[in-house]
Parts: C-alpha cells; sequence; structure tokens
C-alpha cells in the first residue's frame, strides 16, 4: 500500500498513508525515519514504527506454529512485497519528475509508503498520470512476475488458496499481493490513489476545492465502511478506517488552504514592524531584544543589505558554544531562501517547506521590507477559513427583519 503526500506543512502532511506521493533538504524525512538507500535523488527511508510489522509477522508465523526457517520466509515475504511497494512510490515519483515536481522522498511505514511530492499538480490531467502511475507500476510487477511464473513452470492457485498464505508458493503470493495491491489503491478515496483520481476527473467539470470536497466526502464514507466491516471480520480494517477518515480531512483541509492563499502576495501578511542585527554585533544583544519584546528571529544586515539570519536555535546554539560576547556573524545563517514581496503565498509556502528555516525576509528591490514566518501563514489560513465559514442570514430571517423593518 502506499500514498501520496504535498508538502503542505512539515507535520500535518505527514500522514501515513496506504497508496502511495528549491531542492528539498537532505535528510528531512518524516521524522522518526532512518536513511536505508537513494535513488534517481530521491531518499528512501524506513520508519521506526516499521519494526513493530518486522515483530508481528515473526509473532504470527511463530504463534502459527512454524519453524525458524518458516519465520524467515515469512519476513522475507513482507520485505519483498514493501521493496514492490518502493517501485510503486517511484511510479509515482517519476510521473511527477515528469512535470517539474520534485519529491522529497519515500518513507516506509508499516501500513504502507509515503511518496512526499513537493506541490500540487498543477492541472488534472497532471495529478490524474501521477497517481495512476503507481498501480500501474503495481500491474506491471504482477504482470512481469506471473509471466515469469508460467515460463519456469509454475501453476497458479486458486484465488481460495489465499485464506492459507503458507499453502501458495512465494512468488504466488508475490502475484496475487502485487495485484490486490493495485485494486487497494484504484479505490475512488482520498487518501489512495483512485481517490486522486477521482478527484482528478471530477476537476475537468468543476472546480477543484468542489471536486476535492466530494472525493474527500467519498472517502469519509468509504472509512466508516471499513470501520463496520472491521467490527465484524478482521479488526485490521479499523486502522485502515483511521488512516482513510484522516487522509480525507486532510486532503479537503489543504485544498481549502491552496484557494485561500491563491492571488495573496507575501506584502499583504509580512511583519514590518521588526528588528534587525548587525554581523558585528555580540550575541548578548540578540539576547536583549528576544527578553525585552516578542521577536525571535533576526535579520542580519550590513550596509543596508541582508547577509543572513539569526534564529533562536542559531542563538542558543552560538551562546552555548562561543559566549555571549561572540560575534552574531559566527551564529547566524545564509542558506534561508528570500522572498519577494510579490511572490504570492503558495510560492511562499513552498519555499518555507524547502528549507530548515521558518522564518524568511522579504525583500522589494533589493531592500528588507518584512519577515514572513510560519506562525503569520498559519494565522493568516485560520483568519480566512473563519471569514469563509461565516454563515449568511437565512431567507427567513432577512424576511423577518424585513417585516419588522415594515
Amino acid at each position: 500500500m502506499g500514498k501520496i503526500i504535498f508538502m503542505a506543512n512539515e507535520e500535518s502532511s505527514s500522514t501515513p498513508g496506504v497508496s502511495t506521493g528549491g531542492a528539498p533538504p537532505r535528510g528531512a524525512s518524516i521524522r522518526g525515519s532512518w536513511k536505508i538507500g537513494e535513488f534517481a535523488g530521491i531518499g528512501v527511508y524506513i520508519h521506526a514504527t516499521f519494526l513493530i510489522l518486522v515483530a508481528w509477522v515473526l509473532f504470527v508465523y511463530w504463534h502459527a506454529g512454524h519453524t525458524v526457517k518458516g519465520m524467515l520466509t515469512g519476513l522475507l515475504f513482507t520485505l519483498a512485497l514493501f521493496a514492490c511497494v518502493v517501485l510503486h512510490e517511484f511510479g509515482h515519483a517519476f510521473a511527477a519528475r515528469h512535470y517539474g515536481i520534485g519529491t522529497r522522498d519515500i518513507t516506509l511505514l508499516p501500513i504502507g509508503g509515503v511518496s512526499r511530492l513537493e506541490r500540487i499538480p498543477d492541472q488534472p490531467k497532471q495529478e490524474f498520470y501521477v497517481a495512476v502511475m503507481g498501480p500501474v507500476v503495481s500491474i506491471a510487477i504482477a504482470v512481469v512476475l506471473y509471466a515469469a511464473f508460467r515460463i519456469s513452470g509454475g501453476v497458479m492457485p486458486p484465488v481460495e488458496a489465499l485464506s492459507s498464505w503458507t499453502a501458495t508458493s512465494f512468488v504466488a503470493r508475490l502475484i496475487y499481493a502485487n495485484a490486490i495491491l493495485a485494486v487497494f489503491n484504484l479505490l475512488p478515496a482520498f487518501p489512495m490513489d483512485g481517490g486522486r483520481i477521482f478527484r482528478a476527473l471530477l476537476a475537468r467539470f468543476m472546480p477543484s476545492q468542489k471536486a476535492t470536497r466530494i472525493a474527500a466526502g467519498v472517502g469519509h464514507a468509504m472509512a466508516v465502511l471499513f470501520a463496520v466491516l472491521g467490527l465484524f471480520m478482521n479488526p485490521f480494517l479499523i486502522l485502515i478506517a483511521l488512516f482513510i477518515w484522516m487522509g480525507a480531512s486532510q486532503e479537503a483541509t489543504m485544498a481549502q488552504m491552496k484557494s485561500t492563499l491563491e492571488g495573496v502576495s507575501a506584502r499583504h501578511m509580512m511583519i514590518t514592524n521588526f528588528a534587525s542585527l548587525s554581523p558585528d554585533d555580540p550575541l548578548e544583544r540578540a539576547v536583549e531584544l528576544i527578553l525585552h519584546g516578542s521577536q525571535q528571529d533576526f535579520p542580519i544586515v550590513k550596509n543596508g543589505r541582508l547577509v543572513g539570519m539569526l534564529s533562536n536555535k542559531d542563538l542558543l546554539h552560538g551562546l552555548s558554544q562561543r559566549g555571549a560576547e561572540s560575534p552574531i556573524s559566527q551564529a547566524m545563517r545564509q542558506d534561508c531562501p528570500v522572498l519577494a514581496a510579490t511572490d504570492d503565498l503558495q510560492t511562499a509556502m513552498e519555499k518555507l517547506q524547502s528549507s530548515n528555516c521558518h522564518v524568511m525576509p522579504v525583500v522589494d528591490r533589493g531592500e528588507l521590507v518584512g519577515l514572513f514566518t510560519s506562525e503569520n501563514l498559519a494565522e493568516f489560513v485560520m483568519v480566512q477559513s473563519a471569514l469563509n465559514n461565516r454563515r449568511a442570514p437565512r431567507p427567513d430571517a432577512q424576511a423577518g427583519d424585513e417585516r419588522r423593518s415594515a
């Protein structure tokens, strides 16, 4: 199973998934993950919770009375399946790259893989192809394995044999597993690939935000169905239901955020009341400003030119390593992206997420004019959402007001 996610904010975008999707910084993966490799410039990570799946597989085989060899065979099958999941994710990643969209990383979790794309495809056609390539890869794997299996003289067992995985051959199980993976991910509900395909098809006939609401609604309905089935069949379906519900809600929130950010520039929400420091100032000067104000991050300016940023984290590190008398130039960072005042908020959000900075300087014709922060962005979205959700007066209430005024 796999999932595509888009970089809206660092934590909320990292919901684990059943299908999976400036250059992103190296090592900036989902928290608690370890890098196990890299291909085509895309890092592949394994989340710490994946070890729970390993332990569970070994326990299930042990509890069923299998020998150590049988337990290891079961574990090997699980790892082979997740290798196929990685290929599924690269199907998304390469399709996205074709449209100029980078993939930040791919992470394996107990319930599937997660591809983190830098942004949402601009057109429904692009999203359709990016989403569909994952299941296409899974189907291709099943077809290739099936052809090799038959050529070698293997006989595919009936579907009924899947009730006892150990009664079927290793390759046959892998063929069925990839077919199931493809079919499951084509379910028309967020956050599976089928949900994105469904949304892309709807978006050809209606506004994208409305298409997202419909697809998210289908996802919620399917989550309820899975939860009910889980109560009577397999409790694991309840976990899948929870995942689908959270993913559908996340997609709806992201679509609303994207709509809110359209047409708004950094100039409209940047902080204009701020203090700046010189690279020659001692770190204790920054400490004074923090203690006597609310600003935590400072632009560093020399001769009217922006030369760096000093974050609260950089300040504390500089104090502990060099002392309060050391110059700011030894603690500041120079890798924070710079926004133009005319940049739209979608661009600002993407730059914010592709860096390790949560405050970015805003310039206009080379002059520092403000600061753009993740907190201000979140507050802006909340305010706009509240305004958009404001209920209009009911027709009967309006009629009553008119009668009273008459």
